[in-house]
């Protein structure tokens, strides 16, 4: 995946566990797995917006480019 997602490492150091930011952002736990694991193809930016707020992050803190390009078919 082209674009690596820090959320496990976010959640740990501010001590919240995965529901309670689901719960705070309106999101499905489900969901949050998803763009936990790298395997979401999207991602509002409101939900982006919602999570950094609640995380007191940036963007960069989130998300990081590895460098790759990834091509639309892979999974």
């Amino acid at each position: 995946m082209a674009i690596e997602t820090h959320l496990e490492e976010l959640l740990k150091a501010k001590g919240m566990t995965s529901k309670e930011l689901c719960s705070q952002v309106g999101i499905t736990e489900a969901n949050l797995s998803i763009l936990r694991s790298g395997k979401a193809k999207g991602v509002r930016f409101s939900t982006v917006n919602k999570i950094c707020y609640y995380l007191g992050c940036d963007i960069g803190d989130m998300f990081r480019f590895d460098g790759n390009l990834e091509d639309d078919d892979e999974d």
